[in-house]
């Protein structure tokens, strides 16, 4: 399992990944990874999750932009103190690659700001790259 986590502005981004042997078929140059998000607030304003943005780069070097609204289909709204916890899925054409990206973020007040998705590896156990 890879992890990585970064704070912006008082959010916290913590992520898990690991590979998806019984979703992945390398014979046929496919590989699925799953990824778990804990979002928490560790700031002293409510937030909501407006937006995603990732940038997933596979074992090549290529490069996929990923924009959307919200999260599994949702736009969380953060009291301080609160977290938001889910797992999502990314296929990929090699067994290794990286993911990162921004959450758009929202306050009560209107105030906009990206929380940083710090970079994580996604990997086929016992590969070396």
């Amino acid at each position: 399992m890879f992890t990585s986590e970064a704070v912006t502005r008082g959010v916290r981004v913590h992520v898990a990944s690991e590979y998806a042997p019984e979703r992945s078929q390398p014979s046929q140059q496919q590989w699925f990874f799953l990824y778990t998000i804990t979002i928490s607030n560790e700031g002293s304003a409510r937030v909501q999750l407006l937006t995603r943005h990732w940038l997933i780069t596979d074992g090549t070097g290529h490069v996929e932009e990923v924009r959307g609204p919200g999260v599994v289909g949702k736009q969380p709204v953060l009291a301080p103190g609160e977290s938001f916890t889910y797992t999502s899925g990314c296929p990929l054409g090699t067994p290794f690659g990286v993911m990162e990206g921004t959450y758009q973020m929202i306050t009560d007040d209107g105030e906009r700001f990206d929380a940083r998705i710090a970079p994580f590896t996604l990997s086929e156990p016992y590969t070396v790259h």
